[in-house]
């Protein structure tokens, strides 16, 4: 599946323009790194569709030195991070890095280069892509989606008020978790698109009036808990652990 970078407007659009505009200079000169970008998007609830009104923007990048950086003795960072605000947060990874971690079948790769939100894609980034395409693991995978939707129902959906924000950084990897279990391909980023799967009726009318909920309300205001949503993943939770225990390992090691 191909996608195509969507509109921007509002304070994405000022990231955007500042990322196009200014990534040379950024990354080049404050940094004093001389790279090409292959691949530039957005992360975080901004791509998975539901960002807050105080949401921060979460720009992840894939990038590449040129040949005789490769070569010196002293091994460079393959990171580069950038605060531009608490608002705006860029982070890149050098294409050994992302290449390491394709074949390791590491999930946020994926996600990074399904985003719908596309600030740079290249040519030579869609080649690799493709091929990365086979290094996709299921089992590795639904223990990513699984481990998320744990630690977050553990650390933040314990109470009686809970954030509504929380609610969604453990049912859209659980949803994920089914959508590979299915496909047996990487899961659609946007949350909306996960929907698209079968679920209870009156599960899936809570989870619609939640999401417009939640595009309303602050980040860290609380809500009392939603029992026919927090069951859901309490129970969700045990099934995946248990699917994902039974699978066979599917990485590929040569």
């Amino acid at each position: 599946m191909s996608y195509k970078a969507v509109p921007i407007t509002g304070k994405e659009a000022v990231c955007e323009k500042y990322f196009r505009r200014n990534s040379g200079e950024i990354i080049g000169n404050r940094e004093k790194e001389n790279v090409t970008i292959l691949l530039a998007v957005e992360s975080g609830s901004r791509a998975w569709g539901f960002a807050s009104p105080d949401s921060d923007y979460d720009v992840r990048f894939i990038y590449v030195r040129k040949p005789k950086d490769y070569l010196k003795l002293k091994e460079l960072k393959d990171v580069i991070e950038w605060q531009l605000d608490h608002v705006l947060d860029i982070n890149g990874w050098d294409l050994k890095k992302a290449l390491v971690q394709f074949h390791r079948g590491n999930v946020t790769l994926f996600e990074w280069s399904n985003s719908p939100n596309v600030y740079k894609k290249t040519a030579l980034w869609e080649e690799i892509y493709e091929k990365a395409k086979a290094y996709f693991s299921k089992k590795a995978a639904v223990y990513h989606y699984y481990g998320t939707a744990q630690s977050t129902f553990q650390g933040y959906l314990q109470e009686e008020q809970v954030r509504y924000k929380k609610y969604f950084y453990a049912l859209r990897p659980l949803l994920a978790c089914r959508y590979v279990e299915e496909y047996g391909t990487a899961p659609p980023v946007l949350f909306e698109d996960l929907l698209g799967l079968a679920l209870p009726d009156d599960l899936r009318q809570s989870i619609e009036e939640l999401l417009e909920i939640k595009k309303k309300t602050d980040e860290k205001e609380r809500k009392p808990q939603i029992p026919v949503i927090i069951e859901f993943i309490r129970e969700e939770i045990k099934c995946q652990k248990q699917i994902a225990d039974a699978m066979e390992d599917d990485r590929r090691i040569e």
